[in-house]
């Protein structure tokens, strides 16, 4: 029988683009899915087949290269208030247009809310590592340095505490964290969870999320004898020039053919860039990484699950404390290695790319990852799960 489904997240490529192969896979089924999300990604999931439902855009946050404690508290505030818009948006949308089920993204908590007040049944999607009683390292990261004292936390804890007043809900901050679903899907195969087996049914891990966009997103490498190296640190903390000319340096005159994301960073800064490094504001990264023998990535979970799902070894470098976390959890694997930005240096970035790219215990443990990758359902299982619950 079709259903009615609501899709909730309102930013972050990491969050909603993992989403869209669960929705073409429902609506394949014949299913209805409206998808509440900011102007950024409308035509995304329209392509997708869902129907758009319009929520204030997030302000741009412009964060400094040196990421510390003092800018998390500040993201934390950004992002609350911006989700703090979104809630009468979508609790007006809801009672318009009642869902048969709400699909929400673990870090958008006004879905959970408003599911839970109209007494709607609710689906958490979780695009990075979950979190149980027996593992919370990402949470103790991005909590490092920042107390209840901090003055930043005490200010978001007066603007949540304010929120629930004003709306009459309960929610404080640990709520706005992190908050079991009675199913919870988990866009990492077990494997790579940390204490994977300790958690209970209510989790399900379904593997990356890639979908077709390998095929929509064509791009096929320029020299068809030089290996592809593919370099990007994201969509949000791009602001590293001296980075990317460090690449430059590395690689310019090897047997690399680079393929190199640099976000809204001025090319003039870069300097002279040799004709086998392609430099862009964007690639279409699956279909990159479908060619890549090596990923010199930030470590977020949507970038590693993509470069894994193609068997690419990674060499990191992140940027904030969860990517620190899933840098950790790829070399503990044998998955590729980390570099630490502050100390890099062109030959130790190409030696340690060129390392990783011919090592064959990393090929044999990525080849180990592919397959677990395979055996989790990936979008036809999640949507089979989905359907249990509407």
């Amino acid at each position: 029988m079709s259903k009615r489904l609501l899709f909730v997240a309102l930013a972050g490529h990491g969050h909603v683009t993992p989403t869209i192969p669960l929705v073409e896979e429902l609506v394949r089924r014949g299913h209805r899915v409206d998808y509440a999300t900011s102007s950024e990604f409308a035509e995304k999931v329209t392509e997708a087949g869902a129907e758009w439902v319009e929520l204030p855009d997030l302000d741009p946050f412009r964060p400094p290269a040196d990421v510390g404690p003092e800018v998390i508290a500040l993201w934390f505030r950004h992002f609350f208030a911006a989700l703090a818009a979104v809630y009468p948006v979508l609790l007006e949308h809801c009672q318009n247009r009642r869902p048969d089920l709400v699909c929400y993204d673990a870090t958008h908590w006004p879905g959970r809310l408003v599911a839970a007040k109209l007494e709607i049944p609710a689906v958490r999607t979780v695009p990075n590592l979950a979190e149980n009683e027996h593992y919370g390292q990402v949470s103790e990261e991005l909590a490092a340095g920042l107390g209840p004292d901090h003055p930043e936390m005490v200010a978001f804890a007066k603007d949540v505490a304010t929120f629930a007043a004003d709306h009459d809900v309960e929610l404080d901050v640990p709520a706005t964290f992190d908050v079991t679903e009675a199913l919870n899907l988990v866009f990492v195969p077990r494997a790579f969870q940390p204490a994977g087996d300790t958690f209970d049914y209510r989790f399900q891990f379904l593997g990356p999320m890639v979908g077709s966009r390998a095929e929509t997103e064509p791009w096929s490498p320029p020299d068809s004898r030089r290996p592809v190296l593919y370099v990007s640190l994201g969509s949000i903390f791009t602001d590293h020039p001296e980075f990317y000319r460090t690449c430059v340096d590395a690689f310019g005159d090897g047997p690399w053919q680079v393929a190199m994301t640099i976000g809204q960073t001025d090319p003039a800064a870069l300097g002279p860039v040799p004709a086998t490094v392609d430099v862009r504001p964007w690639f279409p990264q699956p279909a990159v990484l479908a060619h890549a023998a090596a990923f010199v990535t930030h470590a977020g979970m949507n970038s590693t699950m993509e470069a894994l799902s193609c068997g690419v070894p990674l060499v990191t470098l992140p940027q904030m404390p969860e990517q620190a976390v899933n840098a950790e959890r790829i070399q503990h694997l044998g998955l590729g290695k980390r570099l630490d930005t502050d100390t890099l240096t062109a030959e130790t970035l190409r030696a340690t790319v060129d390392e990783v790219a011919a090592n064959p215990d990393t090929a044999a443990n990525l080849e180990r990852m592919r397959r677990a990758i395979a055996d989790s359902g990936g979008a036809a299982r999640g949507a089979d799960l989905i359907e249990t619950q509407a």
